[in-house]
């Protein structure tokens, strides 16, 4: 007889890991890019402090307000779906029957075998049944407004804190390359670490995030330069 043995699935993940990578990985991006920006202008440390808890503010805020409008209108449209089904299965079961039915048959079960799994699935719990197969929609992948906004905003505040920790301690004349080198440290080492909770591979998800940020924080320095030169 065979053993059985524990799956482990990173599915149930999405929902949070999502926001919550999105939100540390802006947080150190726009940060950092901000920081880099105005510390290239020769802004004093000071100044560059409060640009930089400004835009950490105004960034978790963002954010959040960002991530609960958006999920809550991918939740607006997920129950408009499940009262139409609900409205269906309780004026058309017959036709809800035969639409699970159909739809059992396309991933392989012969006509018998897919109307009695149908018949046996919708007798438990009918608007279950046909929102997991029929429209997607299931416990693990539901949207849910308030647990994205609160992860995004928290995450962004912490990943944001990171590159203000680093204007703090380096010097002055440093600051610019310290806060740059850190914050791909920090880039590259939060893309290993969501590849790694997601599954996914590690090498080329920090190698991903690395460019990009590398990318936005030359750019920023390139205006903050310019700009400083003709201030």
């Amino acid at each position: 007889m065979p053993r059985s043995h524990r799956e482990e699935h990173r599915t149930d993940r999405i929902g949070w890991l999502r926001a919550a990578v999105l939100g540390a990985n802006d947080g150190i991006l726009s940060t950092a890019s901000l920081v880099v920006g105005v510390a290239a202008a020769s802004a004093g440390r000071n100044e560059v402090l409060i640009a930089g808890v400004a835009g950490l503010v105004a960034g978790a805020m963002s954010m959040a307000a960002g991530e609960y409008v958006s999920v809550s209108s991918q939740a607006d449209t997920e129950q408009a779906d499940l009262a139409r089904e609900r409205a269906e299965l309780a004026t058309m079961p017959a036709s809800e029957l035969a639409e699970l039915t159909a739809i059992y048959r396309a991933r392989g079960l012969d006509e018998a075998l897919a109307r009695q799994v149908a018949t046996q699935l919708m007798a438990k719990d009918a608007l279950t049944a046909h929102a997991r197969d029929e429209l997607g929609i299931s416990e693990i992948t539901i949207a849910r407004p308030v647990q994205a906004a609160l992860a995004s905003a928290a995450t962004f505040a912490a990943g944001a804190a990171l590159p203000l920790l680093v204007v703090l301690v380096a010097p002055p004349p440093s600051l610019v390359y310290a806060v740059a080198i850190t914050s791909l440290f920090f880039l590259a080492t939060l893309g290993a670490l969501a590849a790694r909770a997601g599954g996914a591979p590690i090498g080329k998800a920090a190698l991903r995030v690395t460019f990009w940020g590398a990318l936005a924080m030359l750019l920023t320095a390139l205006v903050g330069r310019l700009f400083g030169t003709v201030v």
